[in-house]
């Protein structure tokens, strides 16, 4: 792991990309001067430049970024109410766009906050979806995931702020269920409230009992609601690991549940580090392939399967498994927003280090651009 931070540290300089090159004679791995022609090239693979990375979103949703497009550059939220009632309400995709948007509605606040005479809010064409149609579902559904989101953002938690901000996202999510009877998204938002806000173990399981008698395999269901189970929330390695395992376990085909044991795994990874070759231990291994099973078998529209393919590429590379991780990049590149990326202050720069050791990797093992199968 020290091996990993020292070059992260030094492609925030600006020359890792260029500097990580094949050695053929050794096989291995080494540092070359920028521009040396034995420079491994992610380019040569038809990947971004890191500063061309979109960190919005994990993988591409063209319908949702010209949305979002339209909506920040006109304030109208007219294009972004339409986008939302005409996607499907038991699907991944929902969840991913009500997110997106309380996301950017919040970004803009941050950015163009409130009280200050001299220009409007941002996020104002929110408020006014709110006001001009108070009985639409997806801005009722967007407008809780932005508290949600505020609160996490600008508050500390445990605060009384941030209680009273989770308070009212909480009133949010059951005014958004009431708005859209059968529609799993309120009651995936409540699952962030009820870690905010210390939900018993009896009330957030009758609150998850709601998402599975709406949404039984959803797999950002799953995602939110292992937070809760883990040992820095409410839980403990055992019961998240439990959770995962038994989601794993009832996956219908073509499911993305089955790689839900690899992101306990992430969670909880501060309690393996004193395993030897972690990334070659039996949990780790067992979960990696549960998720490389996942994302073969998953249908390729699957608005979750990106999140899954960027956990798989962090541990692929960790692990040294350099083919398997290319073959998750090609599917990916051009957007990092998704874990393990989004943990850092600069999402684009820590992927573009670890997909700049999966090439080099890759070609110090003899693969090149025309063998990579696409």
């Amino acid at each position: 792991m020290e091996f990993i931070w020292v070059l992260f540290a030094v492609a925030l300089l600006g020359f890792v990309v260029a500097s990580i090159y094949r050695r053929r004679s050794a096989g291995g791995i080494a540092l070359a001067r920028p521009g040396d022609p034995d420079a491994a090239d992610p380019a040569a693979y038809g990947f971004l430049r890191q500063e061309d990375l979109d960190v919005r979103l994990p993988g591409p949703d063209q319908d949702l970024t010209d949305v979002l497009d339209l909506v920040q550059r006109t304030q109208d939220y007219r294009a972004a109410a339409q986008l939302l009632a005409g996607t499907e309400k038991e699907g991944e995709a929902r969840w991913q766009r009500v997110q997106s948007f309380a996301g950017a509605a919040s970004l803009e606040l941050a950015r163009k906050p409130a009280g200050d005479p001299s220009q409007t809010p941002g996020g104002q064409w929110l408020r006014v979806w709110r006001t001009e149609q108070p009985k639409d579902a997806g801005g009722a559904a967007v407008h809780a995931e932005f508290l949600v989101q505020q609160a996490w953002r600008t508050s500390t938690p445990g605060s009384d702020e941030f209680r009273i901000i989770m308070e009212e996202a909480k009133e949010a999510c059951g005014r958004a269920a009431l708005l859209a009877p059968g529609d799993p998204v309120p009651y995936l938002t409540e699952l962030s409230v009820a870690r905010g806000l210390g939900y018993s173990r009896e009330e957030f399981e009758q609150l998850w009992l709601k998402v599975l008698d709406r949404a039984p395999h959803h797999m950002g269901a799953h995602l939110a609601a292992l937070h809760y189970w883990c040992e820095k929330w409410y839980g403990s390695r055992e019961l998240a690991y439990s959770f995962a395992e038994s989601a794993a376990a009832r996956a219908p085909e073509g499911s993305l549940l089955s790689a839900l044991p690899l992101f306990a795994v992430f969670e909880h990874l501060q309690d393996l580090t004193l395993v030897a070759n972690l990334y070659e231990s039996e949990v780790v291994t067992k979960a990696m392939h549960g998720a490389l099973y996942a994302a073969g078998r998953a249908r390729p529209d699957d608005a979750v399967l990106p999140h899954v393919r960027h956990l798989l590429i962090w541990f692929l590379v960790n692990g040294s498994r350099w083919s398997e991780a290319m073959g998750q990049l090609i599917h990916v590149d051009g957007h990092v927003g998704a874990l393990p990326w989004t943990l850092s202050q600069d999402p684009a720069a820590e992927y573009a280090v670890y997909r700049a050791l999966a090439v080099a990797g890759f070609e110090a093992n003899g693969g090149t651009p025309a063998s990579l199968l696409r």
